[in-house]
């Protein structure tokens, strides 16, 4: 229980634990402390990094789209104001449009095998009906129905979302311009048709790393790219009752029902400004991941860049572990110093310790040769231990001295009080009225006759006791 006391309570340790417990302290707290702030500053500048490194990514990849969407929008100009197309347009009758079809099937056609992302090019009449097309299966077709007809019509160059078309059923993304005749007047309306795999592909060729994707959402927060194909045309977030409706109606998708991942996470990305980044959680999946996201300046869309949150955690973690490993390392290393430290400041501390308590109990002249071997190395140093150490040895050296002479000064006081105490008993004795009455009848007896009742010998014999018995009573009162 003490021991456990003492290793449980500073204060009763010794000076060596004492000195490397604050040595070591001393060392690895504040270390502690910097290599904690540090390494915090890197994982936050690493995860800043890889944030930052997904947000160029994605606006990479937003502005190549942007530059094709811009292409693609010049081509449908060109066509749109190509003379051929005006002329069949603004033709006043069918007879003169048939004479000017195969000149304005020529264009079309040179114009769709000009790029092979593009799935049709088609033109529209006033009414929106497919005049003349690409593909035949448009042609006939009436799209007044369709936001790129009905913003063309009234003069506007429209680009859409990537939709299922009604007529194919394949996604693509189209974009429309107004035709006008000589004079001024809309007399039709020239669409191009994207391929939707033309956009895909970009999105899905990104320079990243494995079970990191890419994918873009329009203005309402439906994915309309996404390497994984079943998640297409569903929605980050629950769509509201009249844009689920809207939707519908369009027949934008070609579905009835607009699924809803929900993803409250993502909504930052919907609509969005500006690139940003977030953390998520995918539906039925428990690890987190990051996405860096942009938005594209032609459309209302946003590309995002999604990556697991361990593929910078990773590293991360094996920097923190390589700050641990380093910490214990240096740690080990000043705590052996520490000791080795302490020992050398603690070694003459018990040597002097063990001196002072040897001339506590008066045993210094049997240990003086040992300590003097301990100490004398120390004493030869030049520093405050040393120091200490010869101040000590002049110290013990005058105090044995000076005990040597108070115990020969003690001898000859206890002889001097011996010598004292005889002759104040003698005095005592010889000075007694009793012994001077005696020696007078000693003296009385030597001058006349021993008594004939009483020889000699017996005389002498009862003198002796009585003196006995005056010294024993001279002893008693000594005693008292």
């Amino acid at each position: 229980m003490k021991r456990l006391h003492r290793l449980l309570y500073p204060p009763a340790w010794s000076i060596a634990a004492k000195i490397s417990a604050a040595l070591v302290c001393a060392a690895l707290i504040p270390m502690g402390f910097t290599g904690y702030y540090n390494l915090r500053q890197s994982l936050d500048s690493v995860e800043a990094s890889e944030h930052h490194k997904l947000e160029l990514l994605a606006t990479s990849t937003a502005s190549r789209l942007d530059q094709l969407i811009i292409d693609i929008q010049r081509v449908v100009v060109q066509v749109s104001s190509d003379r051929n197309v005006v002329n069949f347009l603004a033709a006043s009758t069918s007879s003169e449009q048939e004479a000017f079809r195969p000149d304005l099937q020529q264009t079309l056609e040179n114009v769709f095998r000009s790029n092979p992302d593009f799935d049709a090019v088609f033109v529209m009449d006033k009414q929106g009906r497919a005049i003349a097309a690409t593909d035949p299966t448009f042609l006939g077709n009436n799209y007044a129905f369709r936001e790129y007809f009905r913003s063309s019509i009234q003069g506007k160059s429209y680009i859409s979302s990537i939709l299922v078309g009604e007529t194919t059923k394949r996604p693509g993304m189209f974009l429309s311009h107004p035709v006008r005749s000589p004079s001024g007047e809309i007399v039709g309306v020239t669409v191009l048709k994207i391929k939707g795999e033309g956009i895909w592909a970009i999105v899905d060729t990104l320079p990243i790393r494995s079970k990191s994707y890419a994918f873009l959402i329009d203005q309402y927060g439906v994915i309309i790219s996404h390497f994984n194909k079943s998640l297409l045309y569903h929605s980050l977030l629950p769509l509201p009752p009249n844009t689920l409706e809207q939707v519908v109606n369009d027949r934008r998708y070609g579905l009835r029902q607009i699924q809803s991942l929900d993803i409250p996470e993502l909504k930052v990305m919907v609509k969005a400004k500006q690139a940003g980044h977030t953390t998520y959680h995918f539906p039925r999946t428990q690890t987190p991941r990051i996405v860096g996201f942009a938005p594209l300046k032609e459309q209302p869309w946003v590309l995002g860049v999604s990556q697991p949150k361990d593929d910078f955690v990773g590293p991360s973690n094996r920097m923190m572990w390589l700050h641990g490993s380093s910490v214990l390392i240096v740690g080990g290393i000043t705590a052996i110093i520490a000791l080795l430290l302490a020992r050398r400041i603690s070694q003459p501390i018990h040597a002097l310790t063990a001196a002072a308590q040897a001339l506590e109990h008066d045993n210094f002249d049997s240990h003086v040769l040992e300590l003097h071997r301990s100490l004398e190395k120390l004493a030869h140093t030049q520093d405050d231990i040393g120091q200490l150490v010869r101040v000590f040895l002049g110290m013990a050296e005058e105090v044995r001295m000076r005990d040597q002479k108070l115990k020969m000064q003690v001898q000859k006081l206890h002889i001097e009080i011996d010598e004292t105490k005889r002759a104040s008993n003698v005095a005592e004795i010889t000075e007694n009225e009793h012994f001077r009455q005696l020696q007078k009848r000693i003296q009385k007896l030597r001058e006349h006759e021993v008594a004939v009742s009483e020889t000699e010998t017996e005389y002498y014999q009862r003198l002796q006791n009585q003196v006995q018995s005056l010294k024993e009573r001279s002893l008693l009162k000594d005693k008292k």
